[in-house]
């Protein structure tokens, strides 16, 4: 019998048994559907956690404070050491012949009034050069100078979805806010950038640096410089640059532990590359799992179908068939109902992908990879958990196998 006879032989017995058949397959077809749908979210997460790194602007470099505590040496993590200044930002952008701008960050959170309107939002303090480095746009009036950071001017430049809190529809350009208690000016309105995961750059208030450490904050140094280097080719180059300047600044002895962190997007993106590989082969181990259970389904099916189709069996064999026939027959029809649940898993895979792209802020991706990973996968658990009942079928002695009742 060859592999053509089998399939034929295979089709009749699911369609003599179609109910049974279809329980059979159901394992695999939400096993098939779990694990394709899963994978587009992981796959689209990945590409939306890829593309709001890039929003953050090109070739970017960030500098942390981070320092040893003493005694027992334990690190502590970013922003458990205020060591940063005004100063160091500009020794970068003087020093450093790879950087082409850099900019401080300095502030927090704090309370946003606008007559009987308030919210609680992010306040950075910054200089010009910081809209440029992050990729923001101006939809609306302008960015403060740097004349405006020299002389400690209060005018600040808000987020499109704090003016949507504070103002509603109507444009802020011109009017005036209380952030704790001290009164702003805004002169220019952002343009939208979207949410970048737990971080929403809309929803914030930028003024210069100088009033928000010494107006507003009364803080002394600053949270983070962002530096932007020249290319993409010299970011390695930039962040050494950085490391020996800030080392030699702040009298940091060969050896010794610095009291800062230099990370470029390079390295940002390779660690959500390692976050997004795990979240993936997870999600995919979990929906893998409904697979087996469907595997184990087939295999108890084709258990029963050896037993109850005993004694064909026998007639078979007496008519010539070779126990490797009787194999072949068995192992064909568990693949067969494997990849037909298969087939249609795909296809609620597919349905699932859709309906979670309808969520609000869902981002879902299938890939080409998952489907074929899938359909392998499906046919793999056919023919793995076919075998043992179709070895059982071959090894019936053909005389007891016509005797069977």
């Amino acid at each position: 019998m060859n592999i053509g006879e089998s399939m034929l032989v295979a089709m009749e017995g699911i369609a003599a048994n179609k109910m049974r058949a279809a329980l059979t397959m159901l394992g695999v077809i939400i096993g098939v559907g779990a694990v394709i749908t899963m994978l587009a979210l992981a796959t689209g997460a990945s590409k939306n956690m890829m593309s709001r790194i890039q929003q953050m602007g090109t070739n970017v470099l960030m500098i942390m404070p981070g320092r040893t505590r003493g005694g027992g040496g334990v690190r502590g993590g970013f922003g458990s050491s205020e060591v940063l200044t005004l100063d160091d930002v500009t020794a970068v952008v003087k020093d450093c012949p790879s950087v082409d701008a850099a900019a401080p960050q300095a502030g927090g959170n704090a309370q946003v009034k606008y007559q009987n309107q308030n919210t609680n939002t992010s306040i950075t303090g910054t200089t010009p050069p910081y809209i440029s480095i992050s990729n923001f746009q101006m939809q609306e009036g302008r960015f403060f100078t740097n004349s405006e950071v020299n002389s400690l001017k209060r005018v600040a430049v808000i987020g499109p979805t704090t003016a949507t809190t504070l103002f509603g529809s109507s444009s802020p350009i011109g009017k005036n806010i209380r952030i704790r208690g001290i009164q702003f000016q805004i002169v220019g309105l952002l343009a939208p950038k979207g949410s970048q995961g737990f971080q929403d750059p809309d929803d914030q208030i930028m003024i210069p640096v100088t009033t928000a450490m010494k107006r507003v904050f009364g803080e002394q140094n600053i949270r983070m410089i962002i530096a932007q280097a020249k290319s993409m080719k010299v970011m390695d180059q930039a962040s050494d640059e950085i490391a020996n300047l800030l080392r030699k600044r702040h009298n940091i002895v060969a050896g010794s532990d610095q009291d800062f962190m230099v990370r470029n997007q390079a390295d940002i993106m390779q660690m959500a590359n390692q976050f997004s590989s795990m979240f993936t082969l997870l999600l995919g181990g979990i929906a893998s799992v409904s697979l087996l259970v469907g595997g184990i389904g087939i295999m108890n099916i084709m258990l029963v179908s050896v037993t109850e189709r005993t004694r064909e069996i026998g007639i078979r064999m007496a008519l010539g068939a070779r126990r490797r026939d009787i194999q072949l027959q068995f192992l064909v029809e568990a693949l067969v109902l494997s990849l037909l649940g298969g087939i249609v898993g795909i296809l609620l895979g597919f349905v699932g992908a859709w309906g979670l792209s309808r969520m609000p802020n869902a981002m879902v991706s299938v890939s080409l990879s998952s489907v074929l990973m899938s359909f392998g996968f499906a046919a793999f658990v056919g023919i793995f958990f076919g075998y043992y009942p179709a070895l059982q079928a071959s090894k019936l002695n053909p005389i007891d196998a016509l005797r069977y009742e």
